[in-house]
């Protein structure tokens, strides 16, 4: 009776992201590539033949949940590890016990959190038990497998990638716990207050629920109702939610206009789009994915480290995500304001784009083509091809378009920030050309 007692305290003392951790796949929400009807871990569920797997996705879409959920409806026994606190003394003493298990012909489950954490000697501590079978690893990481995890112990897995969840499958999971938790019976909160929660928690479901357990916490009730509205909820979370649909028009007009500012060298007005993007629950790799495309777009070889300061952006976006992220995206959104721009690349790809269409069954000339076989010989593959390190200047006059094409001219530079230096090597090469 007294454990019964303890067992219901301590539920009530978990916090609702733990009291909403679902039991089963029905109860699962998202990542239906791999959980879906006829997906694979579901039918590894469905024929008790589970294998080892490493878990890779952003926090808080079900990496740990997804691995209880195995457990419990196979014939498995669980045991968890995080690599933050647990060593090789850790990963000894459950081997001892799954080894118990097997004897008893039961499988163990071994779940091993943010596994990336692991150095290679506690990685390889798992590999014998992996191999006969004495557990099932299943890993969970937030960073890409194949630079964190030991190459042996990655061929030993299958990797699985879960995807950040969608707003609509944020708002279906907030409802789920008003409905299901009893204590909220009394709680009176619209659409809209949902899908602010769901905006500001980027796809998060744990943070979607903290975020909802905090704000019904500290709503005060008036007869016998607690009842949140938009302009209560933007209070408690102490900042103004700037609001938008993802997937519709203010997205792609804020997108745009954060574009247009950099094109026409405006940082302050960049900045300004950035954080109204940012700050209203915006994925930060998609402003990242958007800053590499300008920074080859809009300035390409005028200034080359551009694409350099995207991709950091990117990176460092990847590795440490919000909050803390904005300010690396800002750099490299002031970085792209304020160098020399040139839309020569973008406007060259564009010109030989419809060429290449046009001409796509023109054949490569034959001096270009490889001398493999005797064939190729007989068929003149080579003939005439001009080594370039062996003429002056390291040049050929020779032609390499195909004859329909040979005058055209793609890649034209400007005359801005480096470009005009390559202006300056382009005339040179065709001088050399027309010497040789």
């Amino acid at each position: 009776m007294y454990d019964l007692f303890e067992e219901k305290k301590d539920f009530e003392y978990k916090p609702l992201a733990e009291k909403m951790r679902p039991n089963n796949l029905d109860e699962f929400f998202g990542q239906e590539d791999i959980v879906g009807i006829n997906s694979p871990i579901r039918k590894m569920i469905e024929s008790d033949n589970i294998s080892s797997m490493i878990l890779w996705g952003p926090p808080g879409v079900g990496k740990t949940t997804l691995a209880k959920i195995i457990a419990n409806q196979t014939n498995s026994s669980f045991k968890e590890l995080s690599a933050v606190t647990s060593g090789i003394k850790e990963i000894k003493e459950l081997i001892e016990i799954s080894k118990y298990n097997k004897m008893s012909g039961k499988k163990t489950i071994l779940f091993v959190d943010e596994i990336h954490r692991f150095n290679k000697a506690q990685q390889d501590a798992f590999l014998p038990y992996v191999e006969n079978g004495d557990i099932i690893l299943i890993g969970a990481t937030t960073e890409n497998p194949s630079f964190e995890v030991n190459s042996a112990l990655l061929s030993r897995t299958k990797v699985y990638v879960l995807k950040s969840l969608t707003q609509e499958e944020i708002i279906s999971i907030l409802k789920r716990a008003l409905e299901n938790s009893s204590e909220y019976d009394n709680v009176i909160i619209d659409d809209e207050c949902l899908s602010i929660i769901s905006s500001i928690s980027n796809g998060d479901a744990r943070s979607a629920l903290n975020t909802l357990e905090n704000v019904i916490n500290v709503t005060q009730t008036k007869n016998n109702k607690r009842t949140i509205q938009k302009k209560s909820l933007e209070k408690i979370l102490q900042s103004k939610i700037y609001l938008y649909d993802k997937n519709g028009e203010e997205h792609y007009n804020l997108i745009s206009a954060l574009h247009k500012s950099m094109r026409n060298s405006d940082p302050d007005a960049a900045l300004y789009y950035l954080a109204r993007m940012i700050e209203a629950g915006e994925n930060p790799l998609y402003v990242a994915r958007r800053l590499i495309r300008f920074a080859s777009e809009d300035i390409g070889l005028a200034n080359s480290n551009a694409l350099t300061q995207a991709i950091n952006a990117y990176q460092a976006a990847h590795y440490i995500g919000l909050p803390e992220c904005n300010v690396n995206l800002a750099q490299a959104v002031v970085y792209l304001s304020v160098s020399p721009k040139s839309n020569s690349l973008y406007k060259a790809y564009e010109t030989v784009k419809k060429d290449a269409i046009k001409t796509a069954n023109e054949k490569v000339p034959l001096h270009l083509r490889n001398k493999v076989t005797k064939l190729d010989d007989e068929l003149g593959y080579g003939d005439g091809y001009e080594y370039a390190h062996d003429c002056k200047n390291k040049v050929s006059s020779m032609t390499c378009l195909p004859e329909t094409l040979k005058d055209k001219k793609y890649y034209i530079p400007g005359t801005s920030g480096n470009e005009k230096n390559i202006k300056e090597i382009l005339k040179n090469i065709n001088n050399l050309k027309q010497e040789n």
